[in-house]
């Protein structure tokens, strides 16, 4: 009944957040009555209340166009391979461009589309031939297209890989670390010809037992039945995916606001006022992350208990128990694919240490080919977006590819 309730109270708001967001304020300005302090506030608050909508729509990238030096160049998205469950994305610069190498950049399925990673997109293109993986809506995905567990995800790794073709790079940022690790070490130990020439992680849960933070504690607290009873709902039936067993996305941001829900709060109280104020700029930034963070997609339900039983509680990567369609992921197999591994100072979610495990893992992996860089005050989001990502991050994951395109 959880997803039920939700979508009817969704239902029950949505003309009032469709008046508050646009009636309202479109007759104030029309009618000229913005001077008045009383009408400011109360658009000022209806737009707060329809900014807190949570929604299923994928905003778009709207990267159309990239500048390098002197000249701009136009870009376009492909979609070069199409399944139910996700489409891999290319992020195609048009122009006498010179072969940049090619990267997959694995996005998380973790409740939001893969657009939260817009910005990360847009730096790596100055330099980088850039494909992205771009996860569907579970809810849109019919029952008659099967589940989507672990060993999906990881099929799609691979499968995105070798899309790309032998000589592509890997990086993946957060929840994906453990799958496209799994992915590198099944076709090191296969030979096979796609094997990505270097391996990105960015604050991801590796090792889940060092350092744990307040997201491995709730993980730990109840055992794998009580996630699946009690946050696992069931598709209403007007969408395509009617009766699969999801996560849905509103409890995925949920627990993800409830994390820092006095900054949330303080950001709505400031965003409030900068409204009244007139303080256009300051206030369309806020709303612009917002419109972002509150566009949610929904997880299928055995991907989501897959990674919480055997990532968070049980560990098996780490412990080399980890196993890819019955055959145990054997992680010292990687060989030839460098290995650099990104950590935030200040990440609440993903501790120091977890991330950096992933050097001990891959032993057969050389000393000189392992690079591990911690950036200083840098948080969870700050490891792929904003000033610390682009100005300092950015460099290392830059030269460390460039290094390995052979």
């Amino acid at each position: 009944m959880l997803y039920q309730l939700h979508q009817a109270h969704a239902d029950l708001l949505f003309p009032f957040r469709a008046l508050a967001g646009a009636a309202f304020p479109t007759l104030a300005d029309t009618c000229g009555l913005r001077g008045f302090p009383s009408v400011r506030k109360f658009a000022a608050a209806c737009t707060l209340f329809a900014l807190a909508e949570i929604t299923h729509r994928r905003p778009a990238f709207g990267i159309d166009q990239l500048r390098v030096g002197d000249a701009t160049f136009p870009v376009v998205e492909e979609a070069v391979e199409v399944t139910p469950f996700g489409t891999l994305l290319h992020f195609k610069k048009i122009g006498n461009l010179p072969k940049q190498p090619r990267v997959l950049l694995i996005a998380p399925m973790s409740g939001h589309f893969s657009t939260l990673l817009r910005e990360t997109v847009r730096t790596m293109l100055e330099d980088h031939d850039v494909y992205l993986t771009d996860w569907h809506n579970a809810r849109d995905v019919p029952l008659s297209e099967g589940a989507f567990g672990l060993d999906e995800y990881i099929d799609h790794l691979m499968l995105f890989q070798r899309r790309i073709g032998p000589g592509g790079h890997m990086m993946a940022i957060c929840q994906p670390c453990v799958p496209a690790l799994a992915a590198t070490a099944i076709m090191a130990e296969d030979g096979d010809a796609a094997t990505p020439r270097s391996l990105t992680l960015m604050a991801g849960p590796i090792d889940c037992r060092i350092s744990p933070t307040e997201v491995n504690r709730l993980a730990t607290a109840h055992p794998i039945s009580w996630f699946e009873r009690n946050l696992i709902g069931i598709t209403p039936a007007r969408y395509s995916g009617a009766l699969r067993p999801v996560l849905p996305g509103f409890v995925q941001l949920m627990a993800f606001v409830n994390m820092n829900l006095e900054r949330h709060i303080e950001t709505f109280r400031k965003l409030y006022e900068d409204l009244v104020e007139g303080e256009m700029e300051r206030s369309n930034s806020v709303r612009t992350f917002y419109q972002e963070y509150f566009a949610v997609a929904d997880l299928p339900a055995e991907f989501y208990l897959d990674t919480v039983k055997k990532v968070f509680q049980e560990y098996e990567l780490p412990l080399g128990k980890l196993q890819w369609r019955g055959r145990t992921i054997q992680p010292k197999t990687i060989r030839r694919t460098a290995l650099l591994t990104i950590e935030g100072e200040r990440d609440d979610i993903c501790s120091l240490g977890q991330t950096l495990a992933a050097h001990d893992i891959c032993a057969g992996v050389r000393p000189y080919m392992k690079t591990h860089y911690i950036q200083a005050g840098a948080g969870h989001y700050g490891v792929f977006s904003g000033r610390r990502w682009h100005n300092h991050i950015y460099p290392v994951v830059r030269n460390m590819i460039h290094s390995w395109e052979k």
